[in-house]
């Protein structure tokens, strides 16, 4: 046998046998008792509900990869500046909120 050389047993890219049987059973399982499964969750706590919609989710919609975001910044520290418009400085800006907390 050759290194590299696939000589036998499934070719590249088809379904385990039983684990496509797994799932087909699974999802029958989950067709059959849809109404009650739907009933046992709405009985749940809201906090509850969540947990286990979010739970069901992993199983249908695909999990997303964690990404690394670089910067480039050797401090680490980036600003962000935000213009708004003409005549407005920061202090203004701190002005008009003072008086909006003392209004309210």
């Amino acid at each position: 046998m050759a290194t590299g050389i696939k000589t036998g047993g499934r070719t590249k890219g088809v379904v385990n046998k039983t684990t496509s049987e797994l799932r087909e059973r699974f999802t029958l399982l989950i067709d059959n008792n849809f109404d009650k499964l739907q009933t046992d969750i709405d009985l749940l706590e809201p906090k509850d509900r969540i947990r286990v919609i979010l739970e069901l989710a992993k199983f249908v919609v695909p999990t997303l990869k964690a990404t690394e975001l670089t910067t480039g910044n050797e401090n680490g520290f980036n600003p962000v500046v935000i213009n708004l418009g003409n005549g407005l400085s920061p202090d203004e800006v701190r002005k008009i909120s003072a008086k909006l907390e003392a209004k309210y």
